[in-house]
């Protein structure tokens, strides 16, 4: 695991989350019955990132204000506080409710390589990047390599699916909604990444030929998602697409840009939508290569994407009296089990846990 990569975190006080101490690894698939809490682990990260971006007013106002975001309001919880550790790094940070519905650090600490910097006084949006740029410019600040994927909007009116400006291609946003103007960037200057894809989408959808990206005729600095159907030289639009090969082009388009352009931790709910047994077989080996240098957390309901991984990349969430608990699985006391079952069975027959309960 390298340095920007999340070994442990502590969460307290948020949403379903009265308490977490939980161990990250490379690969983190996530398992739970509906309402368990998964979604609110993920929008955790969803916080950090909107902290980092110096939006934490806007993200609480969004949610509807600190009663949403602290364990049961306010009045049951009077704080929200984290810790986040990386190989050399630790991020803590207490967050409190004010009486205009706003959400104030009362601490907040930085430590690097026995370098600690805190910051002094309650304040709004983060201050540990300028007290970092101050001390030391060479410090990191791992947060801001995370992202967070969300492909489930691929209807008609999906941004995906729409004009795009050309020059959007900075990263792949977290809908897709600029692929085109990305996988344009991809195939001018990185052809063998580029050609990669184009392939790997081939073994799941055998009819496909290969992008058409071009600026449109009549809008140069604008372009739109078309597609070749192999051996046709008519392009198709991305609205002729099924949602599930247009969920698997954004998955590859992920996992298999390059190694520099990639997140440092990749954050993906319920990857499996749509898809086809066999394009989850081939998602699941793109996640096992691209964890081998990126960190990966999935979120999934499915057995047959469970299927394909260790128990000791599973991270089990259940809910009790209205909170969430997460654990990793012990391999250890699984062994005797998994010589007869694999583990979507185990989980299914409730041997994991993550499955509803009364």
């Amino acid at each position: 695991m390298n340095q920007n990569q999340l070994s442990r975190i502590v969460i307290k006080g948020f949403k379903s989350i009265r308490e977490c101490d939980l161990e990250l690894k490379e690969l983190n698939i996530l398992i739970g019955a509906n309402g368990a809490g998964k979604s609110n682990f993920i929008s955790f990260f969803q916080m950090i990132q909107q902290i980092v971006a110096r939006k934490l007013q806007l993200y609480t106002s969004k949610q509807g204000g600190p009663d949403v975001l602290l364990h049961f309001g306010r009045k049951k919880t009077r704080e929200l506080s984290a810790e986040l550790y990386f190989s050399n790094i630790s991020y803590k940070f207490v967050l409190e409710p004010t009486q205009d519905n706003r959400m104030v650090f009362a601490i907040e600490n930085y430590l690097f390589d026995q370098k600690n910097l805190g910051s002094e006084g309650a304040h709004f949006e983060i201050r540990i990047e300028d007290l970092i740029k101050m001390a030391d410019p060479t410090m990191p600040l791992p947060m801001k390599g995370w992202r967070i994927y969300h492909f489930h909007d691929t209807g008609e009116s999906s941004l995906v699916k729409q004009r795009q400006a050309i020059n959007d291609n900075i990263y792949l946003r977290s809908d897709a909604q600029n692929l085109a103007a990305y996988l344009f960037l991809l195939k001018e200057q990185h052809q063998t990444h580029y050609q990669r894809i184009v392939k790997t989408i081939q073994l799941v959808a055998p009819f496909f030929g290969d992008f058409c990206l071009r600026p449109q005729p009549n809008s140069p600095d604008q372009i739109e998602l078309e597609w070749f159907e192999k051996g046709e030289d008519k392009p198709f639009k991305a609205y002729q697409l099924s949602d599930g090969t247009l969920r698997f082009i954004c998955l590859a388009t992920v996992l298999m840009q390059p190694e520099n352009l990639q997140p440092d931790l990749i954050l993906i709910d319920e990857p499996e939508l749509g898809l086809h047994p066999y394009a989850i077989n081939v998602l699941a080996s793109l996640l096992r290569a691209t964890s081998k240098s990126k960190q990966i957390i999935v979120s999934t309901q499915s057995v047959a994407l469970l299927n394909e991984f260790s128990a000791k990349d599973v991270i089990v969430a259940d809910r009790n009296e209205g909170c969430t608990y997460l654990h990793r699985l012990n391999e250890d006391e699984l062994e005797s089990w998994l010589e007869e079952y694999s583990l979507g069975e185990l989980w299914q027959k409730n041997i994991l846990g993550g499955r509803p309960s009364r």
